[in-house]
């Protein structure tokens, strides 16, 4: 059975997400809601919408496509507005863009030069951007605009978020407002000892490679510094110990004060720090240790309205949540996120399943109490007792998204996704001792009696992603296409991935790749034991990104059980992944070089006895090329036959809907080929 449909309709819609309400601000009174939809499911232009909770009316601020005053189909990719919510401000490809929310009226506003990140201060008065490696800001009716921190060297840049901050650690911005809007604090980002990286399009000897800054395992990260920066462009650091704590991990300024997070470069201290306003220097507020690693929990620190400082322990092999220090969520409920405060109460994911993620609040002398009331993954933004909660289910696709206050009828925030053309036919299961969560897919035609199916291993089996969760996620669809083409594909969340606790996480600490791959083949084998339906006998593994590095290691070291392998985007070298990511795991390679060598395919491509096909993006400056490139170069220099499929003009996810259908079915004729599989 074909269905072609799928793969175009999956980037068309990117990834189902097209037609669905997000970035919610709630404003100020709890009286409305701001947000980003486009107009359907095949639309991608995003527009910014208002909701009236007293009427349930929405109305349309700014539609980049169909409006005369704006530029072009691009769309608006994200927005920030003042403290109230009756400015917002984005970037369009003409530049720099505000809208008055209670009128509508939306304006170009004239500033030179590229623009990002554009940020209106807490009272809506004037609106900070970057340009050009400066913090620039200008008045909101477009007057005044200047530069209030430049770059002072050559590969420095002022208000950015770095690399590895963004890549690695959380971190999307490099400046933050004072809550009076006089002040700045400022991220000033020095590059100049990061090492360049090229990065050429060999499809096109006539362009010149990009030059990159990109740290990887053990090379000098950017030097990252804090500011205290006034309109006028006077500037203070703020100063710490950068010596042994290199990282900024989080920053911010509210009511108490400026304040930032900062790591050790091997990640096992964290400390949160307060700042001075006027001179610059620290106090230590929080120090966490930890003798793997330091977990960073998204959202934290923060602090409530009467100053307690929200973060989390992993003391007692919970994730609990903590203000000041002291847990107040109980054992074996994993906090997961901090969504934020309001007042003194805080908002948070918390699960003690780990497919699940619930809304949980938390007030002091209330205790902690669950907002949700149905299996899913739930995520909730909160403001002035005005609650906007997304949930994501498992009996439907896509996501449902309602506005909740005290004593009042939900308001649903309209949701227009796409239909996804398949069904899925998954089943869950939990097998062997250590509760390992797998999902099963089938074809929809096979019936009980039928012929078992060859097995395609799909998992992405790494940290920091669940792909086994109590929704429809949409990557489940692609696996479910392999599914109708003929396989029963088997996707396993084992060792190392979010939701089971701190311990589990850190189980491949020094080690990325074994206990991970041992819970892909425990999982396999209980799964092929207790449903008839799944062949042992024709056995299929593949990957992207982490997915790929543990495809590639299937079938290197486990032959006897994998039988081909599918592996795009991989790490072969991990010396040449980021800094912050790759030794948070495996240490410094010049300490730890057995480490690296062991979880590196690249060190034994000779052992290549099966079937493998390797794809990359030859644009992909995430996981650079090279990986790909040194490792069939060993695989030749070894004479074990291999295929390579390069990507051009590509990135680390292919986004061309016809490059992606005709990828999906160049990896499916190799599967059938090398398996020894009829067409269907």
């Amino acid at each position: 059975m074909s269905m072609i449909g799928l793969p175009r309709q999956f980037v068309r819609t990117r990834r189902f997400t097209s037609g669905l309400p997000t970035a919610f601000t709630v404003s100020g009174d709890g009286a409305s809601v701001l947000f980003l939809r486009s107009r359907s499911g095949e639309d991608p232009v995003g527009c910014l919408w208002c909701l009236d909770l007293d009427t349930g009316a929405e109305r349309l601020l700014l539609d980049p496509a169909r409006s005369a005053r704006a530029a072009g189909r691009a769309g608006i990719a994200a927005y920030a507005t003042d403290d109230a919510a009756r400015l917002a401000a984005f970037v369009l490809p003409d530049g720099l863009w505000v809208v008055d929310v209670p009128t509508g009226r939306a304006r170009r506003l004239p500033v030179e030069g590229p623009v990002a990140d554009p940020r209106p201060d807490p009272a809506g008065r004037r609106i900070a951007y970057l340009a050009d490696g400066a913090l620039r800001v200008v008045e909101a009716d477009g007057t005044g605009d200047r530069a209030v921190a430049e770059a002072d060297g050559t590969h420095v840049r002022f208000g950015v978020a770095e690399y590895v901050a963004t890549a690695s650690i959380g971190r999307d911005r490099g400046y933050w407002w004072s809550p009076d809007g006089t002040r700045l604090l400022v991220a000033r980002v020095d590059e100049s000892e990061v090492p360049i990286r090229w990065l050429a399009d060999p499809t096109d000897p006539g362009v010149a490679p990009r030059a990159l800054r990109y740290p990887a395992a053990g090379d000098p990260n950017a030097e990252v510094t804090l500011w205290l920066v006034t309109l006028a462009g006077e500037r203070v650091e703020v100063r710490w110990d950068r010596a042994g704590f290199e990282y900024l991990t989080a920053a911010g300024w509210d009511a108490h004060g400026p304040f930032a997070e900062v790591q050790s470069r091997d990640q096992r201290t964290v400390r949160v720090l307060a700042a001075d306003e006027g001179d610059g220097r620290t106090r230590l507020l929080a120090e966490r240790q930890d003798p793997h690693w330091v977990h960073l929990l998204r959202g934290t620190p923060v602090r409530t309205a009467s100053g307690a400082l929200v973060g989390h322990s992993d003391a007692d092999g919970t994730r609990r949540l903590t203000l000041d220090g002291v847990p107040v969520t109980p054992a074996g409920l994993h906090v997961r996120e901090v969504f934020g405060v309001d007042g003194d109460d805080v908002l948070f994911g918390a699960a003690d399943d780990p497919t699940e993620a619930g809304i949980w609040t938390y007030r002091p002398g209330a205790g902690a109490e669950r907002l949700d009331g149905e299996a899913g993954v739930h995520a909730g933004v909160r403001r002035a007792g005005t609650l906007v909660h997304t949930a994501r289910t498992p009996d439907r696709p896509g996501a449902r998204t309602h506005v909740l206050r005290a004593d009042r009828p939900a308001v649903p925030i309209r949701s227009y996704p796409a239909e996804p053309v398949l069904r899925l036919r998954a089943t869950r299961i939990i097998t062997t001792e250590r509760g390992l969560h797998s999902q099963v897919l089938l074809p929809s035609w096979h019936r009980a009696g039928d012929p078992p199916l060859p097995v395609l291993v799909d998992p992405y089996g790494g940290p920091a992603l669940q792909r086994v969760t109590a929704q429809q996620a949409p990557m489940t669809f692609v696996s479910q296409w392999f599914a109708e083409q003929g396989f029963a594909v088997l996707i396993t969340d084992g060792s190392g991935t979010p939701g089971r606790g701190p311990a589990w996480e850190r189980e491949p600490a020094g080690d990325i790749l074994g206990p991970v791959l041992a819970d892909q083949v425990a999982a396999l084998a209980e799964v092929v034991r207790q449903r008839p339906e799944l062949d042992a006998s024709t056995v299929a593994v593949r990957g992207w990104s982490f997915g790929a590095t543990l495809a590639l290691t299937a079938i290197l070291r486990r032959p006897d059980v994998f039988h081909a392998a599918i592996a795009g985007g991989a790490v072969t070298d991990q010396r040449l992944y980021d800094t912050h990511w790759r030794e948070r795991f495996l240490g410094r390679p010049d300490e730890h070089p057995e480490r690296y060598a062991a979880c590196s395919p690249l060190s034994s491509a000779a052992e290549l006895r099966r079937p493998l096909l390797l794809i990359h993006g030859l644009a992909d400056d995430n996981v650079w090329p090279a990986n790909t490139l040194r490792l069939s170069g060993e695989l030749l220099a070894a004479g074990r036959p291999h295929e390579v499929l390069p990507l051009v003009r590509t990135g680390h996810t292919p986004t061309d809907e016809n490059l992606f259908e005709k990828l999906l079915a160049h990896q499916l004729d190799f599967l059938r080929r090398h398996l020894r599989l009829p067409p269907r």
